[in-house]
């Protein structure tokens, strides 16, 4: 059986103070919980999660990653950098970062890429807009932005990565999909995944990333294939992130 993971994303969210409060709840609220947890923040403040998460259970991560190695790439963060600094995940791919920065398929796989050589666990993510979904496209664009990372990195690396699904309709709208619909979705990607390495799909843990808070958490990750959450709003909060890493 899968473990859980639940991760926070931040998006661009936080302050030096802000941040203390929020990581100092999270550590003093976590004993006991069965689940792994972990939080992406803005790369500004990951050398605070550096000094205040060490010897915790709470690992951290980026929310991006360049596909680049280090050289002349101006503004950007390579994931050498990001393992300097204790990372142990990053999400790449996120529909943000599609919708308003134009990434590619391609280009999230290359993100993924660096990702795995620096020894980093990247968060793939995935996910449909209302349009896309009201056309019945839904599987055909999760499926192909799962499908690029994979033909990239191999086979041999599809245990080393997280997928997560996030319904572009769901993020930030307080709309969620039902447990029905997520599973649905997350038992395609796993299928997927099943394809590309028979051996490892099974472990692969696939996270839900569409507005998941304390009250409906539990109900989501009782879902076969649903093997936690990426939280947004819900992670700025101390007592509703360790409801969901407790429901979990």
């Amino acid at each position: 059986m899968r473990s859980k993971l639940v991760v926070g994303n931040w998006k661009m969210n936080g302050s030096r103070a802000a941040n203390a409060t929020l990581l100092s709840g999270i550590v003093e609220g976590i004993d006991g919980a069965k689940a792994a947890c972990a939080v992406c923040v803005p790369a500004p403040y990951l050398f605070q999660c550096e000094q205040l998460l060490q010897g915790s259970p709470v690992a951290w991560g980026a929310q991006d990653v360049s596909c680049q190695a280090p050289g002349a790439f101006t503004g950007e963060v390579c994931a050498a950098m990001l393992a300097d600094f204790g990372c142990r995940y990053v999400i790449v791919g996120h529909s943000e970062r599609r919708a308003y920065h134009g990434e590619s398929n391609e280009l999230v796989a290359r993100k993924a890429q660096a990702a795995l050589a620096a020894g980093l666990t990247p968060i793939v993510c995935v996910g449909e807009t209302l349009a896309e979904r009201e056309e019945g496209a839904t599987a055909a664009i999760v499926g192909a932005q799962l499908d690029a990372v994979l033909e990239l990195i191999g086979k041999e690396a599809v245990a080393q990565i997280v997928v997560a699904y996030e319904p572009v309709w769901a993020i930030g709208t307080g709309k969620t999909a039902t447990p029905e619909m997520a599973q649905e979705v997350h038992a395609g990607l796993r299928a997927q995944l099943r394809t590309c390495n028979a051996e490892a799909a099974d472990g692969v843990k696939i996270l839900y990333g569409g507005s998941m808070k304390p009250d409906n958490a539990r109900e989501l990750m009782a879902q076969p294939d649903i093997d936690g959450g990426l939280i947004g709003g819900a992670a700025l909060k101390a007592a509703d992130f360790l409801a969901i890493i407790r429901a979990a």
